[in-house]
């Protein structure tokens, strides 16, 4: 089985979820969008499942510190546009775990998905 954390290392978030996964023992790779990147192809797939408005941040301060203009009318290509030119939009964590995806940070819901 494959799992790999999306996210920012300094992120409390992160570190939150990271700590639980080394926690149980749980194998995972995990992709910086510092300073991995991400590509149109991730976020357009999250936002087809996820929908873009739970894979869009907009409770953090980048999100909050755009021009009007930029967070009015927002819709999928927008937020995908918005999320690529700045990565520290993108919820956190996102985790792959087989193609299955689940947004943010929430103990019992890695618990039930990791069966722990």
């Amino acid at each position: 089985m494959t799992t790999t954390l999306y996210g920012i290392r300094n992120c409390d978030t992160m570190k939150k979820a990271r700590t639980w996964l080394d926690g149980h023992a749980v194998d995972y790779r995990f992709h910086d969008y510092k300073s991995d990147g991400i590509d149109r192809a991730h976020l357009s797939g999250w936002c087809s499942v996820l929908g873009w408005e739970t894979v869009l941040n907009r409770a953090g301060t980048t999100f909050r510190k755009l021009p009007d203009a930029d967070r009015q009318d927002l819709d999928a290509e927008k937020a995908i546009a918005l999320m690529l030119a700045n990565p520290s939009m993108i919820k956190r964590p996102i985790l792959d775990r087989d193609g299955a995806l689940t947004a943010g940070f929430r103990p019992e819901v890695y618990d039930t998905l990791f069966g722990s």
